[in-house]
């Protein structure tokens, strides 16, 4: 549930929105938000802010402690980078909402961006959310959606099946956008279109695979809440360096 949305959530840091520390630590106005929704993926959130520079990379092995800044949901007053406290799911979408109508009143350019599962649409409120969004055709709002495809203990599908998604959503009134969300490259793309030229907003659906790119966590369910061992840890390092070597040998 953290590595499929990791790519995502690096491109959209360190790439893709208007934001820095120094604009974080200012209270610049100006700077894009982005809210976690899926905020037990919070682990993922903080190593991409550790990557930006937003929190310490030392932090990071804090995790979970007690009296830590990096809770298992993302907090508010634990981080200041950290946009809304999240959690409960059904709750991000709506925040976003609420920020993309402010940014509008104060006549703002800034993008919100809500990072969603996709179990996480079977909650109502987000489509009360998607209801108002498209009425209000808020064009600088991009939702994207981790569709991994699995939720807790089960597949979405054999749960309460999504689909037709993009066809519903665009009956919302939102611009669709399908893409690989682990590639940065597909990822830019979509996020370099909005706001669309419709004046609608913005849904990425990111098809991903859970636990991507770890070879034994890939599209299993167990994973959702399985801690790995040393030995599954250091398998897990091995695939990502290999991972890593390839991507910096065809870069040179």
């Amino acid at each position: 549930m953290s590595l499929s949305i990791a790519d995502a959530l690096v491109t959209l840091y360190l790439a893709e929105m208007n934001i820095s520390p120094e604009q974080v630590e200012a209270g610049d106005p100006e700077r894009d938000r982005l809210v976690l929704s899926k905020g037990h993926a919070a682990n993922a959130l903080y190593t991409a802010l550790a990557v930006g520079g937003y929190v310490h990379p030392q932090a990071l092995r804090t995790f979970l402690q007690p009296e830590s800044m990096l809770n298992g949901h993302p907090a508010r007053n634990k981080i200041t980078a950290v946009e809304a406290n999240t959690g409960p799911l059904g709750h991000g979408l709506p925040i976003a909402v609420g920020m993309a109508l402010a940014a509008r009143l104060d006549g703002s350019r800034r993008r919100t961006f809500v990072l969603l599962g996709d179990g996480e649409l079977q909650e109502g409120s987000n489509w009360e959310a998607f209801m108002t969004a498209g009425n209000q055709g808020l064009d600088h709002l991009v939702a994207l959606v981790d569709r991994n495809r699995l939720q807790q203990g089960a597949r979405v599908a054999d749960t309460n099946d999504l689909e037709p998604l993009a066809d519903k959503l665009r009956a919302f009134g939102w611009e669709v956008v399908e893409v690989d969300g682990n590639d940065p490259g597909a990822l830019l793309d979509a996020f370099g279109a909005v706001p669309a030229s419709s004046g609608k907003p913005t849904f990425v659906i990111a098809h991903t695979d859970k636990g991507y790119p770890v070879s034994y966590m890939r599209d299993d369910v167990a994973w959702h809440h399985k801690v790995p061992g040393p030995d599954q840890v250091a398998q897990a390092l091995t695939e990502l360096d290999t991972i890593l070597a390839t991507i910096d040998r065809d870069n040179s």
